[in-house]
């Protein structure tokens, strides 16, 4: 009976040490356990912390991209110079298509704080089509609103299609060393006809129509299409010189190589009456404008850069303007 008991008094101590970890294992997995969901919560925390965040951000630079609730005045009540830029080729697709220059007009003018408009200018040229699109644009927007003043600057180069566009402007301002006019129209093409004689290739098209092909360059030049073509670019040609006539009226000094495609410096386009006067974006907004804050209403590219810089902008203002200092444009 003894023995019995004491059988079973030595199997209970065992059977515990067996089920039961020590209490130091226990309070462990228990310390390790409670850390994870403490992390876990943590991170639920500072998740939803950075989706409200994000949201927030998302939602005033929307509203801020329909529409700047910050005033865009300038010091003492004097308004700002709204830029738009023009730095590149104007071609359908491109930064500087007539569509976004025209947006970028659209909206300076529709600003209540701008007092003058400066388009910035260093382009070679591009499309006649998209240049006269600007040039007709910014006579509408003249007659909308005559004492808006709205002028072009030039920094290196105001060619062809760029000149085209200044022209519209009440005045257009270089460096001495700007380049100015090319006042032309050009067709390119390639002919690769001996080329093909001497490799022995046969060039084989079909058309429907006499001179459908009348550009390929891989056949002999069509007389009759070529001199289409001459009549078709003098007839763009003389579009573009009576825009810029109609533009600069009086001004023009012309002589007879004005037209011909040929480049001057800004000197030499003062001295032609191509240009008005020296001076860069800065001295234009200062003293002819007389609203030394400038804003830069080019459109930017994409949506989310749009948001950004209007955003950036909004805040940098707000920012100067708490500081006491004026918010320029670089």
């Amino acid at each position: 009976m003894q023995m019995s008991q004491e059988t079973g008094n030595n199997s209970e101590p065992g059977a515990e040490t067996r089920s039961t970890p020590p209490s130091w294992e226990r309070e462990t997995l228990e310390k390790v356990l409670l850390a994870s969901i403490e992390e876990q919560r943590r991170a639920r925390r500072w998740g939803i912390f950075f989706k409200l965040l994000l949201a927030i951000y998302l939602a005033i630079a929307l509203w801020l991209a329909a529409k700047p609730w910050l005033p865009h005045g300038g010091e003492e009540g004097k308004g700002y110079t709204a830029v738009v830029d023009v730095m590149g080729v104007i071609a359908p697709g491109q930064p500087y298509s007539a569509e976004n220059i025209i947006q970028g007009l659209r909206d300076a003018v529709a600003d209540s704080g701008t007092k003058g408009i400066v388009l910035r200018m260093n382009t070679p040229g591009g499309s006649p089509v998209q240049s006269a699109y600007v040039y007709e644009e910014i006579r509408r927007l003249k007659k909308s609103k005559p004492d808006l003043p709205i002028y072009a600057v030039v920094a290196d180069m105001c060619a062809s299609g760029g000149y085209y566009i200044a022209a519209a402007t009440d005045k257009i301002y270089v460096n001495n060393a700007s380049i100015v006019g090319s006042i032309g129209v050009i067709m390119g093409s390639f002919g690769f006809v001996e080329a093909m004689n001497k490799l022995g290739v046969e060039r084989r098209i079909m058309t429907a129509g006499e001179h459908k092909a009348l550009l390929d360059p891989f056949a002999p030049v069509d007389p009759v299409a070529r001199e289409h073509l001459q009549s078709v670019l003098g007839s763009i040609h003389r579009q573009f010189i009576n825009a810029v006539k109609e533009g600069r009226g009086e001004r023009l000094k012309e002589t007879p190589d004005m037209f011909s495609g040929l480049i001057w410096t800004g000197a030499d386009g003062i001295r032609l009456g191509l240009a008005d006067d020296l001076g860069d974006a800065r001295y234009v907004a200062e003293t002819v404008i007389g609203a030394k804050k400038m804003v830069n209403f080019t459109p930017d590219q994409g949506l989310l850069d749009r948001i950004t810089h209007r955003f950036g902008t909004s805040l940098g203002r707000a920012l100067g303007s708490a500081a006491g200092a004026p918010f320029e444009l670089e």
